[in-house]
């Protein structure tokens, strides 16, 4: 087991990127589709956490048979989709990814925003300092990203924003700037399949690197499409967008619910069973656990996950 923090800074206020961050997933998943392939979306309504207040939870199948390396293809079934569920208390928020082919597999992305450079080292109150813990500082403009995915119009250290002049992001840009805001990310893998394991979690490391890097270089080259959004309006983009993707993969298109009102219904509990495609509506156990929790030495080069909910259920 590994877990392993991401940092990556963006000069948008945090208040302002809840709108960009919704604009953006959806578009992406939007352009990464096509008919058989891509994200299709099952569930996207209000949901209530006692702890953390109203939010939205999305429920999402990613099919991506022909996206896997051959090695991967030959171990999996034809039909091949990763369930991810989100909950999103924006500015925290917390994906979990799981497959009910491999039970023994799952990826945990807790997510926070906070107005600085990324010199927050204590923030997810896991007890363990900078030296102590596997942290990796992404640039949105200098960092490479696979040539497949570059885009001219996307490559940020010639990007303008007509809308709010930021850009282009010149060498030291995020000591230069006046608004700076991080999103850190703890990311957390399990993969307990022997033979695979060491192959699998590399794999999983690179492409975590590539999507969070992709994601928000197009945030910020997005910006002059989302800056002027109200929240209501780019929830109605987000179900308007989530409907013509589910159309385009060929999947019947669920009833979404984008209301930014919480449900009646009391709160829900966490579940007490470890990941295996959930299909309920309550957030993961360690949502509400303890912060203070002993988490283990990450291993180099590897992305570890503790067992949350086992470590929680002893709680």
């Amino acid at each position: 087991e590994a877990e392993k923090k991401y940092l990556l800074c963006m000069c948008t206020p945090i208040p302002k990127y809840r709108v960009g961050q919704l604009y953006t997933i959806s578009k992406h998943s939007h352009e990464e589709s096509e008919k058989g392939e891509g994200v299709e979306v099952v569930q996207n309504e209000p949901h209530k956490d006692p702890v953390h207040g109203e939010g939205q939870l999305t429920e999402k199948r990613v099919h991506l048979s022909s996206k896997l390396p051959s090695w991967a293809r030959a171990v999996v079934p034809r039909i091949f989709y990763i369930t991810e569920k989100a909950w999103n208390y924006y500015p925290y928020t917390i994906s979990e990814y799981t497959c009910s082919f491999l039970p023994k597999f799952s990826i945990c992305i807790e997510t926070k925003y906070e107005d600085n450079c990324g010199n927050n080292d204590n923030i997810f109150n896991s007890g363990k300092n900078s030296t102590e813990h596997e942290v990796c500082f992404l640039d949105v403009a200098y960092d490479e990203i696979p040539e497949r995915y570059y885009k001219s119009s996307e490559d940020l250290r010639y990007f303008t924003s007509i809308k709010t002049g930021r850009g282009p992001l010149k060498e030291g840009w995020r000591e230069n700037m006046k608004t700076v805001m991080c999103s850190y990310k703890l990311v957390t893998v399990k993969f307990e399949v022997w033979g695979l394991q060491t192959r699998v979690e590399q794999f999983i490391h690179k492409v975590i690197r590539d999507i969070l890097l992709i994601g928000h270089r197009q945030a910020f080259a997005w910006t002059d499409e989302w800056y002027d959004m109200t929240m209501d309006e780019v929830r109605e983009y987000e179900r308007q967008t989530q409907e013509a993707t589910n159309e385009k993969i060929g999947m019947v298109t669920p009833t979404i619910s984008i209301s930014e009102a919480a449900h009646p219904n009391a709160p829900h509990s966490a579940p007490s069973s470890s990941p295996s495609t959930p299909l309920t509506g309550d957030p993961p156990e360690f949502l509400n656990v303890p912060r203070d929790r002993p988490r283990k030495k990450s291993a180099p080069e590897m992305l570890t996950l503790p067992e949350l909910r086992e470590r929680s259920a002893m709680e």
